[in-house]
């Protein structure tokens, strides 16, 4: 199913700005996200492609948008399945994923949450979320609430902003230890897969959002430079100190939990009411990914995926963090002794500070 896309950032300007003039322009014009279904059924005036009418955060007129990243048809080969297959998720599962932050013990974990901070503000300010929107600055990692909620075009602003960093750190610290591991012919004790996998579901979540919107010259700019910085700081931390990058993402995960429980919250209060709509589609490539049973494939279905995603990758680096980075194994793939089976680390999604060393290692 192609799903036409919105260009979100074409023109130039402050990033800032840009962001607040999103806010005005989606109460007064109407805003395409799904397939021409929806559109179709929201604004009726809108159905025509060759309407030369202004739409939402867009510049390319209907006729001019593409699919970023079309099925390469060949002879033979019908499609190519994910590297990765996703196990999926319960209700249950995804119901019990909540906001929660693990408190700094160390000068490290320290460190490491207030650069999770500064990069907070950083995105705020990129992103253009205005004093009002902002949540508790006392409990940022686990307020969910608002003087008042984002709009759909904010929301994807900032998911496709987020998700083209977030699959940065488990490439780079995979690339590392991959290294490490023929430089010194030694085996890296599972460390790796785990990390890549990391990487390759973060940039799911990219293109399952990038289904659903066209980023323009400057939010390409924005993500390229951006992209730039954190993969060389990246590299650099990772090989200074893994333990203390361990954290960072672990604390950047909580952030990710939190922006998306937040996102569900708007939607359950009306606050977003075009992915409320009972015709919007989300992308089949997400319907695919994640195994998307028949009428549990609403916008906020798809964020309660994500977010459970986002929290196994809180709880694994949380993790990681607490190990010996030379020398133990990977909890998360390693087979136990037996009667010791019990302490094989289950579902780290709900377990948000991680598993202590001596819980799964010993």
């Amino acid at each position: 199913m192609n799903t036409p896309k919105v260009n979100i950032l074409h023109a130039p300007g402050q990033a800032a700005q840009l962001s607040r003039a999103l806010i005005s322009t989606c109460h007064t014009r109407p805003l395409l996200f799904a397939g021409s279904r929806v559109a179709t059924s929201l604004h009726p005036t809108q159905t025509s492609l060759s309407s030369p009418s202004p739409r939402s955060f867009s510049t390319t007129s209907i006729t001019q948008l593409k699919d970023f990243f079309p099925a390469k048809e060949t002879a033979y080969i019908r499609q190519t399945p994910p590297a990765w297959p996703h196990h999926g998720w319960t209700e249950e599962e995804m119901a019990s994923v909540v906001p929660e932050h693990r408190k700094p013990e160390t000068v490290g974990d320290w460190l490491a949450w207030k650069l999770v901070r500064i990069c907070r503000w950083a995105t705020d300010i990129a992103t253009g979320i205005r004093p009002e929107q902002q949540v508790d600055k006392h409990h940022p990692t686990t307020a969910t609430s608002a003087d008042k909620p984002l709009t759909e075009a904010q929301w994807l602003v900032r998911f496709i902003f987020l998700e083209s960093i977030a699959g940065v750190p488990g490439m780079v610290a995979g690339m590392l230890r991959h290294l490490h591991s023929l430089r010194r012919l030694k085996r890296d004790n599972g460390w790796i897969e785990t990390l890549l996998e990391e990487s390759y579901n973060e940039r799911m979540h990219l293109l399952t959002f990038m289904k659903m919107c066209e980023p323009g010259l400057l939010m390409k700019t924005l993500i390229l430079g951006a992209q730039g910085v954190f993969f060389n700081a990246m590299f650099l931390s990772y090989l200074i100190s893994p333990k203390i990058t361990h954290r960072f993402v672990g604390y950047l995960e909580e952030e990710a939990v939190h922006t998306y429980t937040r996102c569900i919250r708007e939607i359950e209060e009306g606050h977003l009411p075009k992915w409320s709509d009972e015709k919007f589609e989300i992308p089949e490539m997400a319907v695919r990914y994640w195994r998307m049973p028949e009428g549990k494939r609403t916008m906020k279905d798809l964020i309660h995926y994500i977010r459970a995603d986002e929290a196994v990758h809180r709880g694994v680096n949380h993790t990681l963090s607490n190990l010996d980075q030379k020398e133990d194994p990977n909890p998360f793939v390693s087979d136990y002794k037996e009667g010791e089976g019990g302490r094989r680390p289950v579902n780290p999604a709900l377990k948000p500070t991680g598993f202590e060393r001596a819980e799964v290692i010993g």
